[in-house]
């Protein structure tokens, strides 16, 4: 990529974080994670951490305090990363959907074209600003979080910040059927709904070896086969998260590279899709 390429790319990934911004998306987001970290930081104060060292402190002796207390904040943040996984990617799918349909508005999609950006390069400024948005965002309340643990328990779990990274990876799969979506029907409602589905479907395909089991067609055991094996495991994913944040393993990464692929042609469907289209 050369510098005027580069520079370009910039500029159109500052464009879409300034729009977030003029929408109040990246405030709205900001604000929500504040009053998240704030309320985390209340219930600590009351109940949580302090309960649990207190009880630690009556029944063990220091060294056994220790790994219970190491225990229970692996818990903890193995509940606060399986939230943040769910409910935060639903947020980052409603506050993003919007972002697509709103470039290729007319007027507003003649005018940047008529300037000497390729589509491409346009689509992609596009994703990348998005994915900074959510990113900040993930990065600010996933470490904040960890700071308040740590300086509250004086434990300093690096695994936690593992959300951050898994988060992010699944966020960018789904945003490329945003994309994907908001290129080809310049629909807000259908950005979000078909994402969404594609999370709630997930846990349910998750199940194909009981489903091969219940099932007594073989080719309907095909089709809920091919489903789990296409489609994003948002599902798989999540486990592998939390076993990881309270464990430090995971069993297989199979569910990322078939969901990076599934991302991967999402995205360059919408690419393609975008250079095909007339303004």
């Amino acid at each position: 990529m050369n510098r005027a390429v580069l520079s370009t790319t910039v500029t159109l990934v500052v464009d879409t974080f300034r729009e977030a911004m003029a929408r109040k998306i990246f405030w709205g987001l900001f604000g929500l994670s504040t009053a998240m970290i704030a309320f985390f930081l209340f219930i600590l104060k009351i109940d949580i951490v302090e309960g649990a060292l207190a009880t630690i402190s009556i029944f063990g002796e220091t060294a056994k305090e220790k790994v219970d207390l190491n225990r229970f904040v692996r818990q903890v943040e193995g509940a606060i990363a399986t939230f943040l996984y769910t409910w935060g990617m639903f947020l980052a799918i409603f506050a993003s959907a919007g972002l697509t349909p709103s470039l290729l508005e007319p007027g507003r999609i003649e005018l940047l074209l008529s300037k000497p950006v390729g589509r491409t390069q346009l689509l992609l400024g596009r994703y990348l600003g998005n994915l900074l948005i959510v990113g900040l965002n993930t990065a600010y309340l996933v470490g904040g979080i960890w700071l308040l643990l740590g300086v509250k328990t004086a434990i300093w779990d690096p695994n936690f910040l593992i959300s951050i990274a898994t988060t992010m990876f699944l966020f960018a799969v789904l945003l490329a059927v945003v994309v994907l979506v908001g290129v080809g029907f310049e629909s807000t409602a259908l950005a979000v709904m078909i994402p969404v589905g594609l999370m709630l479907v997930s846990p349910i395909l998750a199940q194909h070896q009981l489903a091969v089991r219940l099932l007594n067609s073989e080719w309907s055991r095909q089709v809920w086969k091919a489903l789990y094996h296409v489609l994003p495991k948002v599902y798989d994913i999540g486990k592998m998260n939390l076993d990881y944040v309270r464990f430090g393993k995971v069993d297989s990464l199979e569910p990322v590279g078939s969901s990076a692929a599934f991302g991967c042609v999402a995205l360059l469907s919408a690419i393609y899709w975008f250079r095909r289209r007339d303004f």
